[in-house]
């Protein structure tokens, strides 16, 4: 179906969607537009991609279309938030500006006056007499520095690039020296913390493709949620739109259950693909949130220098300005209500606004490593519960989740009642089934049967579909066969499937843990465009 045929249908099928509630089969909506079967099934796939909604399967075996009752579109951003981020990226860019200018104008204004001050005072208890400007003769003059070379190239580098993020000190650790972010971008970085990578969509689905062509072309949301770590709500609806998204067709399973397959994304000019496995979820977990990103010694040296014009223009009325103003007659107008507010006024409040959003943020950056803390714990759980499931091995305790994640969680506290919370979650995710000890007694045992089905589903539809390597499998269906025939038929076939089946295989280290950037999601671009500006 072309794309004109489907943008065409697009108006009609919306209205029908609206008129059941979001929700109907492929004959729901055929019947009520009035349009050819294959024009409406391509134009619903593609409103999958655009719009919140997904696939699932009735009771009789149906494919039902599931979308919100307000057919929302992924990309919808409300009015208000997005006059919000504007004003708010103005309001921040203005700022950083300011910040810039002040911290290095003012740092450097007060130690040339704390310098002639300090001349003021000593040349007073010599018994010196006052000159003009620069005080006995010309050797002061010397104080009032010129441009200063190593200053510049602390404030700029030679590859920096106007524009270009600074992720924090671990990503800074990944690049040349010369392109490594100018200390302007760490003064922002301690105000309002590190950039914070923005992925495009294409960047993101990146290693969800990968896993689709690494389990050769089948996929089901229960595999998506290993390697994602998203609630299953969210991972259904990720998969309607990756199946608008990338020519995906819906399988339904002997069980019941929904098997997504992606034909066209196995397709190669270099015969049967071998693609390795993204990392699974309990291996990408996220690291705290910091509240800089700066290495310490750069936060040092920042807070030395807002520290310094903050006590120099605190103590400005009773040091600089009197000794300074009194010493050198060129600069006797230091003693005006001007001067006062440019010494004194502006740059205590500055610094104080300079201190106090970095501890404001405090609270932010806690609250938000609060929630990276849980999707850690979820993580890990994820990859007990998998384990266990996937090896038929039975249920899971509260008691031995805690010890599973506290093992693989060194030197960070676990509460148990946040696995406990992970696990009663995934329980209801997966609808799990939960029982007691013997007699009633002893603490819950979650057992997840649901996973195991849809992994035995996706690998029945890989044996048979053969995707990755183009060979067509044995008959499993003719239209010759006999009603009994064709049921021994597909015994058969489903006996072949299942011989064998090690679906700890699709268990990628389940004993490892590690850490995953968000950087990494957009290094590889990133790297790109820096290449990209060095020719430039």
């Amino acid at each position: 179906v072309s794309t004109v045929a489907t943008a065409e249908a697009q108006p009609d099928v919306l209205k029908a969607l609206r008129s059941l509630g979001g929700r109907g089969t492929l004959g729901d909506v055929v019947s009520s537009v009035g349009l050819p079967r294959d024009q409406v099934e391509a134009t619903l796939n593609s409103l999958l991609e655009s719009h919140q909604g997904h696939l699932e399967v009735s009771e009789s075996g149906e494919l039902v279309y599931l979308f919100d009752r307000k057919l929302i579109r992924r990309d919808r951003i409300p009015t208000i938030q997005r006059l919000k981020s504007v004003a708010k990226r103005i309001l921040t860019g203005a700022f950083k500006a300011w910040i810039v200018a002040m911290l290095v104008v003012y740092f450097v204004v007060f130690v040339v006056l704390v310098v002639l001050a300090l001349v003021a005072m000593t040349s007073r208890g010599g018994g010196q007499r006052r000159g003009g400007f620069g005080g006995s003769g010309r050797r002061h003059r010397g104080f009032f520095p010129g441009p200063n070379f190593l200053l510049w190239y602390y404030i700029w580098t030679p590859r920096w690039r106007l524009g270009s993020p600074y992720y924090g000190r671990r990503w800074e650790a990944t690049l040349e020296k010369d392109s490594r972010p100018p200390f302007y971008k760490k003064v922002f970085a301690f105000v309002f913390g590190p950039d914070r990578p923005e992925p495009t969509q294409k960047q993101l689905d990146r290693g969800t493709l990968r896993l689709i062509r690494a389990r050769k072309g089948a996929l089901t949301t229960a595999e998506l949620v290993e390697h994602t770590a998203l609630a299953m709500p969210d991972a259904e609806n990720e998969m309607g739109r990756l199946l608008g998204s990338y020519a995906g067709e819906p399988n339904v399973s002997r069980d019941g259950e929904l098997v997504y397959t992606f034909p066209e994304l196995m397709t190669s000019a270099h015969g049967a693909t071998k693609v390795r496995e993204p990392n699974p979820a309990w291996m990408r977990m996220e690291y705290p949130l910091e509240l800089t990103g700066n290495e310490k010694k750069h936060d040092a040296v920042i807070i030395g220098m807002n520290g310094f014009t903050l006590v120099a223009a605190a103590t400005a009325p009773a040091f600089i300005i009197p000794q300074v103003a009194t010493y050198y007659p060129s600069l006797a107008w230091l003693g005006g209500a001007a001067a006062f507010w440019g010494l004194v006024i502006i740059p205590v409040v500055f610094s104080v606004l300079f201190f106090s959003i970095p501890l404001l943020r405090v609270l932010g950056v806690r609250r938000e490593n609060r929630a990276r803390k849980a999707r850690n714990v979820r993580r890990q759980v994820l990859g007990l519960v998998y384990r266990e499931a996937l090896a038929g091995r039975g249920s899971v305790t509260v008691d031995a989740a805690t010890a599973h994640v506290q093992a693989r969680m060194k030197g960070r506290t676990v509460d148990p009642s946040a696995v406990e919370a992970a696990l009663h979650q995934l329980a209801a995710e997966f609808d799990a089934d939960v029982s007691t000890g013997e007699g009633g007694e002893g603490s819950l045992r979650f057992s997840f049967p649901a996973i195991r089905k849809q992994f035995l589903a996706s690998e029945t539809v890989r044996q048979r579909l053969k995707l990755g390597d183009g060979k067509i499998g044995e008959v499993v269906y003719s239209s010759a066969d006999s009603e009994e025939e064709a049921s021994e038929r597909d015994q058969a076939a489903f006996d072949r499937e299942l011989a064998g089946v090690d679906l700890t295989a699709y268990l990628p280290s389940p004993d490892r843990v590690g850490f995953e950037d968000e950087f990494e999601i957009v290094a590889f671009e990133e790297e790109l465009k820096r290449r990209a500006k060095a020719k430039t």
